[in-house]
């Protein structure tokens, strides 16, 4: 019996002086990868072990796109609530607490500075915010941020992350489709160039205006783009939907995308189509 007894008192530590593991300090992918989260910042948030793509926020994806410094524009335009919409909550009230858990104003942001050394306009959103839904103070600033590329000459990159219109503006949300549409023809018509960069999830309305109406439209790897989501598809068709349905590298296949991009490359990507469309020397990261 004296296998199963200590013999000695050892080196114990008091309960107080126990301390917990920080929080944050390692991530698990879906695969089941155990990453270092500083390792996976510094990787542009993909897991080296398996190239999945961490879902990131607006501010994240300006560090990596911009050189260094950049301005935000418009960052204090909040939404209202023309509808006074309410449900289980009022959407006046939804939106202060999402302000309050993120600590965005609204579902999108947008930022000017220089990206390889040339200036570039870029309208990011957040899905953090009220599942990023497209709603009237997102198409005023990217109506704005279009406006801003017209006036400086230079190009515009919106990088999409949505659940769709926004329900509890109704009619003002889907309106907002042929705002953005409208401006992004003024952008056209001024021969500067636009990038749409969809990411996981674009869906909805976003899809149906303003993501899919780049001169290059990209993707990261694995995003679900769509208009309606697989199950609603299934439920209405009644058809048993094909494998990978709705993932960018089904829509690569089947023409709807340009190219696919590990967020790594992106920048250099991005920028290596701006110098080619405005005929400008190429430039190297």
């Amino acid at each position: 019996m004296a296998w199963f007894k200590r013999k000695t008192k050892g080196i114990h530590t008091s309960t107080k002086e126990k301390k917990d593991t920080p929080e944050g300090l390692w991530h698990k992918t879906p695969t089941g990868k155990i990453i270092d989260t500083e390792e996976l910042e510094n990787n542009s948030f993909v897991s080296p072990e398996d190239g999945f793509h961490i879902r990131i926020g607006s501010q994240e994806y300006f560090n990596i796109l911009f050189d260094d410094k950049f301005k935000e524009l418009d960052k204090d335009i909040k939404s209202k609530d023309p509808l006074k919409f309410n449900d289980n909550k009022s959407y006046k009230q939804r939106a202060k607490d999402a302000r309050k858990k993120t600590g965005l104003k609204d579902a999108i942001k947008v930022a000017v500075g220089k990206s390889i050394g040339e200036e570039v306009v870029i309208a990011c959103m957040d899905f953090r915010f009220i599942g990023g839904s497209m709603g009237s103070v997102v198409g005023e600033k990217i109506s704005r941020a279009i406006d801003i590329a017209i006036k400086k000459k230079i190009p515009l990159i919106i990088i999409s992350k949505s659940g769709g219109a926004r329900m509890m503006e109704g009619a003002i949300s889907l309106m907002q489709m042929a705002k953005t549409s409208a401006k992004l023809a003024q952008l056209a018509n001024n021969k500067l160039p636009y990038v749409s960069l969809c990411t996981d999830p674009t869906t909805g309305g976003t899809t149906a205006s303003f993501a899919m109406l780049g001169d290059i439209n990209i993707s990261e790897p694995g995003a679900l783009i769509a208009f309606a989501g697989p199950r609603v598809v299934k439920d209405t068709t009644g058809k048993d939907l094909p494998e990978g349905f709705q993932t960018s590298e089904f829509l690569l296949e089947h023409g709807f995308l340009d190219f696919i991009s590990s967020r790594t490359e992106i920048k250099k990507k991005i920028n290596l189509y701006f110098d080619l469309i405005l005929n400008r020397p190429l430039r190297s990261i």
